[in-house]
């Protein structure tokens, strides 16, 4: 599970932003979301399961999905997939001659097999300048490793829990000490890259198409999730009623005979290759009301931009409500009826559909889902930026609210910040020129 992460310029703390899962200690009427929204791991932490970052274009929402996909990427592949000449791919904010030249702070608050760790690392574009790992065995935190590199030394204090003796001269300057160790087959690096993998998932609402490939093979293969996937879809209300995935295998001998020898043996050098087309079915009805036949339609052709997205995310959103996963979705609503928003929040937001308590974190704009009888003040984060150009990243717990206040109105009249303040638009489209 999640529980906080945080970016930013560390050794200029006040740039630093942290976003939390961690329940507030609310009262009155939001309690009564607590059955559903909140989720106890022990008899002191109490985690969220859904919340959603608003804020303005340009206002820094985007970033906290990107930094998040970075930092994941980068503990991950930095010791397999980059070379020492390689720049690491860190942007140092670059509106502030205080901070252009420090390092770029990175750190993530997580449970893994009911542990609580906490791992993080400092880089620049050349070198990772510190990196750390603790956890939480007890009561108290305790450090597995600590990583410190100035440019002129390096050193490393390791704990002997962590199993990791004789690793850290095998780690370079632009690489993690924590992905060297996974490589070493370290049982706790490798078990903390595990469920990065597999239970964190970064997703973008503007480019989903590459989750199409996902939910068609679990529906081409008869996965385990295929009903649960079919059945998301149908009751969305997109009028289908069945979908169909055809798979064809395609060899040099079935493209047409006009195409050269040589562009197919190029074509198909790697072996043969599999074509997918994927058929939603509607219903057909006569003039007098009745059914006659189930029509065919094409998905990529026939259907809408937004049918298409949700047919996409059906399989990564079924997946990760069954397995508890986390999934941090940017755009969420982008192509979506606000309904369909809704009904998506409220899959997670229930003990009979979100019986393993996964995690949904999504940026939008969609100001219909701003409503107390959805969500509790903590769910509900605003990112704004300052006259500086730092984004500033906040919950709506800190504001005093009454209980029967509307989220949605107070928020579109700026009681909350984060909206966009436009100014006069009348003078841009002048009288045209005598």
């Amino acid at each position: 599970m999640l529980i906080e992460f945080s970016i930013g310029n560390y050794r200029s703390f006040k740039d630093k932003v942290t976003f939390s899962m961690v329940a507030a200690n609310i009262v009155a009427k939001e309690k009564e979301l607590d059955e559903n929204n909140v989720f106890a791991v022990d008899d002191d932490l109490k985690l969220l399961k859904s919340a959603a970052i608003y804020g303005a274009n340009a206002s820094g929402k985007s970033n906290l999905a990107k930094a998040l996909k970075f930092m994941k990427w980068f503990m991950i592949n930095s010791s397999k997939e980059t070379q020492s000449t390689e720049k690491i791919g860190v942007e140092p904010f670059g509106l502030s001659t205080e901070t252009e030249a420090q390092p770029s702070f990175f750190e993530i608050v997580f449970l893994l097999n009911g542990k609580k760790y906490r791992y993080g690392f400092e880089a620049t574009q050349e070198n990772v300048v510190s990196e750390w790992l603790f956890d939480v065995p007890r009561s108290r935190e305790t450090r597995l490793f600590e990583r410190i590199n100035d440019g002129n030394s390096s050193t490393i204090n390791l704990s002997k829990r962590f199993k990791a003796e004789g690793i850290y001269p095998k780690t370079r300057h632009n690489a993690l000490f924590l992905s060297v160790a996974a490589q070493f087959n370290v049982e706790r690096a490798e078990n903390i890259l595990a469920w990065l993998t597999r239970k964190l998932q970064i997703v973008s609402g503007l480019h989903d198409k590459g989750y199409l490939d996902y939910t068609v093979s679990c529906l081409a293969e008869n996965n385990i999730n295929k009903e649960e996937i079919l059945q998301l879809i149908k009751k969305l209300d997109l009028g289908i009623r069945e979908l169909s995935v055809k798979e064809t295998v395609i060899t040099p001998d079935s493209l047409p005979k006009d195409i050269p020898d040589e562009v197919k043996k190029f074509i198909f050098k790697s072996g043969s290759h599999k074509s997918t087309t994927i058929n939603t079915l509607h219903q057909k009805f006569d003039d007098n009301g009745n059914y006659v036949s189930m029509e065919l339609f094409d998905l990529e052709d026939q259907e809408s931009e937004g049918t298409k997205k949700i047919v996409a995310i059906a399989g990564p959103l079924v997946d990760t409500l069954k397995d508890g996963k986390i999934v941090i979705f940017d755009e969420f609503d982008a192509r979506l009826h606000p309904l369909i928003s809704k009904a998506i929040v409220e899959l997670f937001n229930s003990k009979e559909t979100n019986s393993k308590n996964a995690q949904l974190i999504f940026m939008t704009h969609d100001t219909n889902l701003l409503s107390n009888k959805l969500f509790r003040r903590d769910q509900i984060w605003f990112t704004e930026k300052n006259k500086y150009g730092a984004t500033d990243l906040y919950s709506l717990v800190e504001y005093k609210v009454r209980n029967d206040a509307s989220f949605e109105s107070d928020y579109i009249k700026g009681r909350y910040g984060a909206i966009p303040f436009i100014g006069n638009l009348s003078q841009i489209i002048g009288e045209p020129n005598a």
